[in-house]
Parts: structure tokens; sequence; C-alpha cells
């Protein structure tokens, strides 16, 4: 994870997954959406693919995102909310832009991880700047993808692991292990209540040691 890698941005993070890449971006904005008024802030999310982050070129979403999109941009904008007390936050958005500029597996989870560095990295500027007292971002919130791949329990699954799975699970949880989602289905084969229970446990060691990196990265930019 590497801070600062959009300067112009409130927060930033680079995050490098094996051959997975993405950029995640933080703006912070005065006011919320008209049905959030009165609710306190708002956290959310866009992401998007590059054209050539995959090895044949993917079409840019000119018409709206499609709904693959939607979902991962949901997905992520549940996970960062979850993490932060929107009440702080007071009547602010802050967008976290997610660009995949490299894709091989776990985008979404890569996403998640490193748009709460630069999420947590936009809070601690409105609180330099004295906009705010305390950071509104209570937590770290990371993710990481689980599979069962020719009888084998793995984590952090690449694209080939992805497509040839059994069973397919994204998992991603706060820092004080409660869970913000679990996305588990049966690819190829189903599954028991203990393979279930294997695949949890190794989601949650590989969510906490993110969460390590996570704060080790803002100890750095610090």
């Amino acid at each position: 994870m590497e801070t600062g890698a959009a300067p112009h941005a409130e927060g930033s993070c680079f995050i490098a997954m094996g051959h997975t890449r993405v950029l995640c971006a933080a703006t912070v904005q005065e006011g919320v959406p008209p049905w959030r008024e009165g609710l306190g802030g708002w956290v959310t999310a866009e992401y998007a693919m590059l054209p050539r982050s995959t090895s044949q070129r993917t079409p840019r979403e000119r018409n709206g995102p499609r709904a693959r999109t939607q979902e991962i941009q949901r997905l992520i904008g549940r996970a960062l909310r979850a993490a932060t007390d929107l009440e702080a936050l007071g009547d602010r958005t802050i967008i976290v832009d997610c660009d995949v500029l490299q894709a091989d597996g776990g985008t979404r989870t890569a996403a998640i991880t490193g748009g709460c560095v630069a999420l947590h990295l936009a809070a601690a500027r409105l609180v330099a700047e004295r906009i705010l007292l305390t950071s509104p971002v209570r937590h770290f919130v990371a993710a990481v993808s689980v599979g069962i791949v020719k009888g084998d329990p793995c984590v952090d699954l690449d694209y080939e692991e992805d497509v040839g799975a059994d069973v397919d699970m994204n998992y991603a949880a706060l820092d004080d292990g409660r869970i913000v989602e679990v996305q588990g289905t049966a690819e190829g084969a189903a599954f028991g209540e203990g393979e279930l229970d294997t695949l949890l446990a190794l989601a949650r060691d590989g969510v906490t040691e993110l969460i390590d990196l996570q704060r080790r990265a803002l100890e750095a930019a610090s």
C-alpha cells in the first residue's frame, strides 16, 4: 500500500495484491445528497476498470455503470460506511474513487482495503485543517477473497484460481472482528459447514493481516 499516490486528492492509496493493482482516491465535498439532509454525512464509492486492466480491452462504461459495477460500488460503499461515524462527519460527503489499473482477481476486495486507507487520510486532513475535532473514521475495514480450488482452501485468489474455484467467497470485516459482508457461492460444487468454517477462518486471518498493513501504511504517511 502506497499513500499519496494521487496528490491532488484529500486522501489516496495505491494498493497491489499480487498482480491486481488499484488506485483509490478520496474526495471531500461539502453537503450531502438531498435524501441524506439532516441525517449526518455520507460516504460512497465509485469503481471502474481501465480499458487495458484486463487481457482484452474492456470498453469504458459511457452510458452509466453496468450491473456488476453497481454491485461492486455498493459493496465498497457499505464497507467504508461501516467504518465511519456518519453523524460525526457532519454535512459532508466523502467519495472514494477506486480505479483498477490491472486486474488479476480480487479487485473489489483490494478496492475496499485500499479505499479504507484513502478514507482515513481524507478524514485526517479534515482534522488537520481544524474542520473537525476528531476523525469520523472509527475503524479499519479490509476485505479478502477465499475459495476452494481443486479441493484446497485458498486465500486471495488470482484470476486463474477464481475462474476454476468450486467455491468463491468475498469477506469484509472491521478491525474489531465484526463482519461487514460475506458473499459466498458454490461455483462448481456445493460445500459443507466444515468447509465454510475453514474459509471463514482463512478470511479472518487474511483481514487481520491486511489491517496491520493498513496501519503501517498510515503510520508511514504521518
